[in-house]
């Protein structure tokens, strides 16, 4: 690994003028499990390191009526233990606790996690699935955009762009009723990146599926939100081979890489499988 320059601001002002000053040559970072690895490996030259762990007021998980707001640098062990999030939005507890170990999730963080893009992580499944909004800030000003609005755009790519901060993301209220569920295989151990894992949520209103969302990690440049299974659902009453022509679709979506946790086949069928299994259990078929 090269040497570089670290730089602690304790302002989002300094922290822009820093990524200012040094342009390319520059990365932030917060937890670190994610560059520190990749800077380690000769992946990502960088001169200059910009931390922004002494920013205050980016650690907060609350409430803001009923959307949950969570900091950029709340850790990912925070959002897996805390309350308010566990009682209001346990699919995101769930996705959030299965990143990793302990060790890792007390230092990776909300915003660094929805930055860095890695498409086997935990957690942008979940926040696929609840439509949730990342919160942009840089010298120019602040933004905000759904997750779903293209910001994943492919490996270790997303759309934050040269001197922005990613601040915090936002989730709405989970639909009423809704079951939910967080699911992956893992091949070799829990730190371990999982072969397929699958966030799904899904009501039931009448006898016939009203809502119903599945994103795929691992299995892609980016996790994947299905189109092709609400468009067989939707409407109608969930029987078992409705849910199996429901998870083929997910065949069509997926572009897994081959490595030593599959070839592409398998990764693919493995999708599949998953796709169905939790269809079956959020929507109460068997």
């Amino acid at each position: 690994m090269r040497d570089f320059q670290y730089h602690a601001p304790t302002s989002l002002k300094d922290v822009y003028a820093l990524l200012g000053e040094h342009g390319e040559d520059s990365r932030l970072i917060s937890g670190g499990t994610g560059l520190i690895n990749m800077m380690k490996q000769d992946l990502i030259a960088v001169d200059h390191l910009v931390s922004i762990q002494n920013v205050p007021d980016m650690k907060d998980i609350k409430m803001d009526g009923s959307t949950l707001q969570l900091g950029g640098l709340a850790t990912q062990q925070d959002v897996a233990t805390s309350d308010i999030v566990k009682n209001n939005f346990p699919l995101l507890a769930e996705t959030y606790k299965e990143v990793a170990t302990v060790r890792v999730r007390n230092a990776a963080t909300v915003g660094g996690g929805v930055a860095h893009g890695d498409p086997a992580q935990d957690p942008p499944t979940g926040l696929l699935v609840l439509d949730a909004q990342v919160h942009v800030s840089s010298a120019a000003g602040d933004r905000t955009q759904s997750i779903r609005d293209g910001w994943f755009i492919d490996y270790y790519e997303t759309n934050v762009e040269s001197g922005e901060v990613v601040t915090g993301v936002s989730v709405p209220e989970m639909p009423a009723n809704s079951k939910y569920l967080y699911t992956k295989f893992l091949p070799r151990t829990a730190d371990d990146y999982a072969t397929v894992s699958v966030a799904a949520l899904g009501v039931v209103d009448g006898g016939n599926v009203t809502d119903v969302r599945v994103a795929l990690g691992a299995v892609n440049t980016t996790a994947v939100l299905s189109e092709g299974i609400p468009s067989v659902l939707t409407g109608k009453k969930p029987t078992a081979a409705l849910i199996r022509e429901a998870a083929e679709t997910v065949r069509d979506e997926v572009s897994p890489t081959p490595d030593f946790r599959g070839s592409a086949e398998y990764k693919t069928d493995m999708a599949v499988v998953f796709a169905r299994r939790a269809l079956e259990q959020i929507l109460g078929v068997s």
